[in-house]
C-alpha cells in the first residue's frame, strides 16, 4: 500500500513545474517547512519568495506577480487564507480573476495537535461562494501531483485543500485530473455515498466494510467542489434510493450542501449530510478526532446502514 503526503507531494511537483515554465513561482508566510514549499526553496531559490508572518500582504503581492504573465503558488495554512487572508482574497485575486493559486495546507481537522486556532473547518463553503474561485480538494498524494499540474494550467484563482499527513493511494498514479470532473471510484446499487478530499479514502474503506454485509454502496469522489460535476452527481442519485454526503468539513455549506442543491433542483431524493456538526476543531491524534467527530470508515458505514433503514 502506497502512502503519500499531500504536502511533500506539493514541494515536489513545484519543484518539477519551476524547471519546467519560467512563470511558475512559489510564495510562502513563514511555514516553508510545514508546508514542503522548502523543497522549492533549496532547488529553486529563484522562483521562491518568503513574505513572513504577513499573510495579507502574502495575497497582493501574488496579485501583482499575476498581473506580469507570472503564476504565483501561494503556500500557507488553509485557516489563514480562508480567514486572515479573506479581504485580500476576495478584492484583488477573486474580483479581478487573476491568475494566482492559493496552496490550503493544514485542511481539516487532522492538523497535527495545533488545535482549533489553526484549523478551519468552512473553508470549502467559504471559498466555493466567491465570485471566480475554482476550489478543488484532492484525495490522496497521486491526485495531488495531477491537480496541481491542472491547476497550474486552469485560468483564473483556485483554491485547492491539502492535508498535513500520509494517506494511502486510492487512486491510480499517472491519471488524468480534469478539473470540474467526479470520479466514480466504487459501484454499488444499495445508496450512493459522495465525497471530497481525503474523506474518499475513509468512503471507501466503509464501502468495503459494507460490502462484507452485503450493501452495496457507490463512491463517486468529487474533487472539485467548484465547478461541480452536476451531471455525475444526478445520473448516480437516479441509480440508487438515497446519498450519503460525506466530508472532514461543516455540514453546513460544504461538499454536503452543494450535492443537496443540485439534486433539490434536479433529482430530490433523500440526502444525509454527515460532517463537522457546526463545532471548532480541537486538537488530539487524528484516530481520536475522526472517531469523536464520527468521521472514519466505521462511522461511515453506520449512518450508510442508518440512512438506508431509514429510505
Amino acid at each position: 500500500m502506497t502512502v503519500l503526503a499531500q504536502r511533500d507531494v506539493f514541494g515536489e511537483t513545484l519543484v518539477e513545474l519551476c524547471n519546467e515554465d519560467a512563470r511558475v513561482v512559489v510564495l510562502d508566510g513563514d511555514l516553508a517547512n510545514s508546508t514542503k514549499s522548502d523543497k522549492v526553496a533549496l532547488a529553486r531559490p529563484d522562483r521562491f519568495f518568503m513574505m513572513g508572518i504577513a499573510e495579507q500582504n502574502l495575497a497582493g503581492v501574488a496579485a501583482g506577480m499575476a498581473t506580469v504573465g507570472l503564476i504565483p503558488w501561494v503556500s500557507s495554512f488553509a485557516a489563514f487564507l480562508a480567514s486572515r487572508d479573506l479581504d485580500q482574497i476576495r478584492v484583488v485575486i477573486a474580483q479581478p480573476r487573476l491568475n494566482v493559486k492559493l496552496a490550503a495546507h493544514y485542511s481539516g481537522i487532522l492538523t497535527g495537535y495545533t488545535g482549533k486556532t489553526h484549523q478551519v473547518v468552512n473553508d470549502i463553503a467559504i471559498m466555493r461562494s466567491m465570485p471566480n474561485m475554482t476550489v478543488i480538494a484532492p484525495c490522496d498524494g497521486e491526485e495531488t501531483r495531477a491537480a496541481i499540474r491542472a491547476a497550474t494550467s486552469w485560468q483564473g484563482p483556485v483554491y485547492m485543500r491539502l492535508t498535513r499527513d500520509p494517506v494511502r493511494t486510492a487512486t491510480t498514479p499517472g491519471a488524468a485530473f480534469e478539473v470540474g470532473r467526479a470520479y466514480l471510484m466504487k459501484e454499488g446499487t444499495d445508496l450512493a455515498i459522495v465525497s471530497t478530499g481525503t474523506q474518499t479514502v475513509r468512503a471507501l474503506e466503509a464501502a468495503d466494510l459494507l460490502l462484507q454485509e452485503g450493501i452495496g454502496a457507490s463512491v463517486l469522489h468529487v474533487p472539485t467542489i467548484k465547478p461541480l460535476d452536476e451531471e455525475a452527481i444526478v445520473a448516480l442519485a437516479r441509480r440508487v434510493p438515497a446519498v450519503l454526503a460525506c466530508e472532514e468539513h461543516s455540514v453546513l455549506g460544504g461538499l454536503g450542501g452543494a450535492v443537496a442543491e443540485v439534486l433539490a433542483a434536479h433529482h430530490p431524493t433523500r440526502v444525509t449530510r454527515l460532517g463537522i456538526r457546526d463545532v471548532d476543531g480541537e486538537s488530539a491524534p487524528n484516530d481520536a478526532l475522526l472517531e469523536k467527530y464520527g468521521l472514519n470508515s466505521q462511522a461511515i458505514a453506520t449512518h450508510a446502514r442508518e440512512l438506508l433503514a431509514a429510505t
